[in-house]
């Protein structure tokens, strides 16, 4: 029995990445950029064989070796990506990667597509991060905005059920006879005099 594994209660526990959620979003996203535009050339490549095979009927597929990607995006383009990848927030990480592979299974583009296709989904995900923080913006103006007090609203509205707009034939019956005298409960509402 080995006694290895009872000495290590004094080593420190395993550490964190101490990569800023930024940096690990950046590195998620282009990780996941070229695992898709590799798995897209293998498509490509698989394609083409299986026309090439069609067309001359023959099978050399055993014999060949795997070519290495031939497709590679160019730098300007890379620091393009990684600039808006920078911009995605952690949380819109895991949306952006379902987004873009959804996407990739729905189209299925050439290799040469994936980048662009990459790029839309950003550019997605970058607005829908702005709606929802004007609307995040919007809803705490309208929390802090000071509310007006009851006491405002009841001076400004008057309680008149039986005072309206309506003309009715039975106002002159109404106008010419005496008023009712109410019961205690009922409080008497007057609306005020249109002048």
């Amino acid at each position: 029995m080995s006694l290895i594994p009872w000495f290590r209660w004094n080593e420190p526990p395993p550490r964190l990445s101490s990569r800023s959620p930024a940096e690990m979003v950046l590195e998620t996203l282009m990780m996941e950029l070229v695992g898709q535009m590799r798995e897209a050339e293998r498509q490509q490549r698989e394609r083409s064989n299986s026309v090439r095979k069609i067309c001359t009927g023959v099978d050399y597929s055993w014999l060949a070796s795997t070519p290495r990607s031939t497709y590679d995006l160019s730098p300007g383009e890379r620091l393009q990506l990684e600039d808006v990848c920078a911009k995605i927030h952690p949380s819109y990480c895991g949306p952006a990667i379902l987004r873009f592979r959804q996407l990739l299974a729905e189209q299925e583009p050439e290799v040469q597509e994936v980048s662009g296709l990459f790029r839309s989904v950003l550019q997605e995900v970058l607005e829908r991060m702005k709606q929802e923080e004007e609307a995040h913006k919007l809803t705490r103006q309208w929390s802090l905005r000071p509310r007006g007090s009851l006491g405002t609203f009841k001076s400004r509205a008057r309680i008149s059920p039986f005072a309206s707009d309506i003309r009715t034939i039975s106002e002159d019956v109404e106008r010419d006879a005496p008023r009712p005298s109410r019961t205690w409960s009922m409080p008497e509402f007057r609306a005020p005099k249109a002048d």
